[in-house]
């Protein structure tokens, strides 16, 4: 990821949470934009978005995040009934920050670290300093604008909100409320990363726990209690870690933990 550059896609939608939820519900394998587009047009579930504005959700949001990899939007759609809202939020932020970088680095790099610092507040100033940092830094392949910079560190910070790492507390600040990953999303997580091949350290030293504040041991630790639940069997010496996977395929996986 590190040769990755920052783009401002995160502007073309925040959480969207409810749209993400009323596609996932039209959503087809195989579905192209265009198929999706007209599908969602002809639904009716979208009556106060333009023609032009669901379009954009689409090609710019709903395919980056949930297309971008092999079985991710089937996988996702089979686990939404199965959430509470707060863990649908865990979900789609999984995703969203896995399509735009600077979002995922924002909050590994600056939310996280405040939280643990004892900050209670985070501003839009904050992602603003983070932004004009990254640019300084060669992160972006063009020089951006002082109102483009404006406007991504203020998506970076309403897509906080969306997801419910944040609240509002004033005009200019936000309060720091961040989630606990839930039971069911560290086993989904956990297995989707298996599943993509990675191995039992790999797994556990992914970089995608950092996104909800926790680190290798933390993740260590909370997979030595879920074990309890007969989701695998784990064994750590060390820094080393053996994994034995109960579950041969995602199907199995989701209708044990449903």
């Amino acid at each position: 990821m590190s040769n990755q550059k920052y783009t401002t896609q995160l502007s073309a939608g925040l959480g969207l949470k409810e749209e993400t939820k009323s596609l996932f519900n039209l959503y087809e394998p195989d579905m192209t934009v265009q198929v999706m587009h007209d599908r969602a047009l002809d639904s009716g579930l979208f009556p106060n978005v333009t023609a032009r504005r669901l379009r954009n959700i689409i090609a710019e949001c709903f395919f980056p995040r949930y297309k971008r990899e092999n079985d991710v939007a089937d996988a996702v759609k089979m686990f939404m009934p199965i959430l509470s809202s707060q863990e649908l939020s865990q979900l789609f932020f999984l995703y969203t920050a896995r399509a735009n970088l600077i979002l995922a680095d924002f909050v590994k790099q600056v939310y996280w670290q405040k939280y643990a610092a004892g900050y209670s507040v985070l501003n839009v100033e904050d992602a603003k300093y983070f932004v004009e940092s990254a640019l300084q830094e060669g992160k972006m392949q063009k020089i951006w604008s002082e109102s483009t910079i404006k406007r991504v560190s203020s998506y970076i910070v309403g897509c906080l909100v969306d997801y419910g790492f944040l609240e509002i507390e004033n005009r200019k600040e936000r309060l720091i409320s961040p989630p606990r990953l839930s039971a069911k999303m560290v086993v989904y997580l956990a297995y989707e990363l298996h599943f993509s091949g990675l191995g039992d350290n790999a797994v556990i030293n992914h970089e995608d726990w950092q996104l909800f504040g926790l680190s290798s041991s933390d993740i260590r630790e909370e997979m030595k209690i879920l074990a309890v639940n007969k989701y695998w069997i784990i064994q750590a010496a060390g820094e080393v870690v053996q994994i034995s996977w109960t579950y041969k395929n995602r199907e199995e996986m989701l209708s044990v933990i449903a």
